[in-house]
């Protein structure tokens, strides 16, 4: 996207014949971009957004998606008389800051309110009515974005799918709690994250589903899946699991679905003793998909897994295991830049590895092992996994999750399990509900443990093997 200069519209006025000058308050029109070298045109300066409420309606038969976006931020330093927010493709039929209508324009992904015609100064509330048939991300991992599938849709991907489907502040940086009412089609279901506020009455064949989520949420944690699902709800220690599953999949797929998802309850108590916290919502669950993704998404509260990950019964809960981990890393804590990716991947599959030695498989130690067995030539090491590059292949790359996991694993040898158990507790507490980098994280450690571990973090979170 095209980046707009910052436009300096106040300044300090020296009025004549005064001995002091008046400072008048600065005026700034917001950034747009939040200022990630990674994706220097993903969410937007000058704001923080507070709340989206959500009100949209989609066909099935034509694709075609209409939505009234309601957004509550607040100003972060100067007042501001203009700003942008991410939004691809879809047309725009009306904006109101405020409650007063403002004209706005279009430079690449970018919804520009244009300087002159607002200041707005602490919170404030923007309302976007749009309509369209939302663009497919192409360079995401595997299916992505706006997926319409057989009897539905589906909404899903990372790094920025949000604004396909609805104006927003598009990094993760800027999490908020989301109100999504749907309307979809009679006999469908619609799914979304968090609490299953009202199942609406049939109204002239078509039904709305508000869902909603209190916890701050990275704008692409949010999905939707629409389709015929099997929805089912069960509470365990004060945690409520929703499952997802469509009615499409095939017998033996669907079952060693519900196989696994049986599991989470005790996944999240296990997860919630390795990471040393309780489970940080009160929702849990999933959705599963007939839809052939080629990926599971950490989307929060209610993961989507693509059906692939249930061809077998035999260790389809892990998975389950790593999705349900990045509820801690990944979704509460969050990323602070998109550089710091293997916080996420990393912890989630160590979590993995940490599940099945407890289930009395290869030990933590042995995956580490064969990790380290890696020859030193071999193009695994070449990525620095601390800072890999925006391009997906290395965002996402196998690197940045096993030598992620690897990295945790080893820095549990050189602290000990104490200092480590005590890591992780003093991470996920501490910085619950923020956003994270890598930094914290490794001051952090060399905190609790007591020694500088500036060598160590070099060799195992830059390129090349470690010595």
């Amino acid at each position: 996207m095209r980046r707009r200069p910052l436009l300096l519209t106040g300044a300090l006025v020296v009025l004549t014949g005064c001995s002091s000058a008046v400072l008048q308050p600065l005026t700034l029109f917001g950034a747009p971009g939040i200022g990630d070298p990674y994706y220097p045109g993903d969410g937007n300066g000058g704001y923080d957004v507070e709340r989206y409420d959500l009100d949209i309606a989609y066909d099935p038969a034509d694709d075609v998606l209409t939505g009234v976006a309601t957004i509550t931020a607040t100003t972060t330093g100067a007042r501001l008389s203009g700003f942008s927010l991410d939004l691809v493709g879809l047309d725009v039929s009306a904006v109101e800051v405020d409650g007063t209508p403002v004209e706005v324009t279009r430079e690449g992904d970018e919804l520009v309110v244009d300087p002159g015609q607002v200041v707005v100064d602490g919170d404030f509330a923007v309302r976007v009515e749009y309509s369209g048939v939302p663009e497919p991300v192409e360079d995401g991992p595997g299916q992505s974005g706006v997926v319409p599938t057989p009897d539905g849709v589906l909404v899903v991907g990372q790094p920025d799918v949000a604004a396909t489907w609805f104006p927003v502040n598009d990094h993760p940086r800027d999490a908020a709690a989301v109100q999504l009412a749907v309307t979809v089609p009679e006999g469908l279901v619609a799914v979304s994250n968090g609490t299953l506020v009202e199942r609406g009455e049939p109204v002239d064949g078509q039904r709305t589903w508000t869902w909603r989520t209190d916890e701050p949420m990275a704008p692409y944690l949010l999905t939707l899946a629409v389709g015929d699902y099997e929805l089912t709800e069960r509470e365990v220690d004060g945690v409520t699991y929703r499952d997802a599953v469509s009615r499409r999949l095939s017998e033996r797929l669907a079952g060693n679905a519900r196989t696994a998802l049986d599991r989470q309850p005790e996944v999240v108590d296990f997860l919630a003793e390795l990471f040393g916290s309780p489970y940080p919502f009160t929702e849990c669950g999933a959705i599963v998909t007939d839809s052939p993704l080629g990926f599971a998404l950490e989307t929060q509260t209610r993961p989507i897994y693509a059906r692939d990950f249930f061809g077998s019964a035999d260790g389809a809960e892990l998975v389950v295991v790593h999705e349900l981990a990045h509820q801690w890393t990944g979704d509460d804590l969050r990323l602070d830049r998109w550089r710091d990716i293997w916080l996420n991947e990393g912890f989630a599959t160590y979590a993995e590895w940490a599940w099945t030695e407890a289930q009395g498989g290869e030990t933590v130690a042995d995956q580490l092992a064969a990790v380290l067995d890696t020859d030193a030539d071999d193009e695994f090491w070449t990525p620095a996994i601390g800072d890999p590059g925006p391009a997906t292949e290395d965002l996402f790359g196998e690197a940045v999750y096993v030598r992620g996991a690897a990295t945790l694993a080893a820095l549990r040898e050189e602290v000990g399990d104490d200092a480590f158990t005590d890591l992780l507790s003093r991470w996920t507490t501490g910085r619950a509900g923020q956003a994270v980098t890598t930094d914290e994280f490794t001051g952090l450690a060399a905190e609790v443990a007591g020694t500088d571990l500036t060598d160590f973090f070099d060799g195992w979170l830059g390129a090349g093997k470690p010595t």
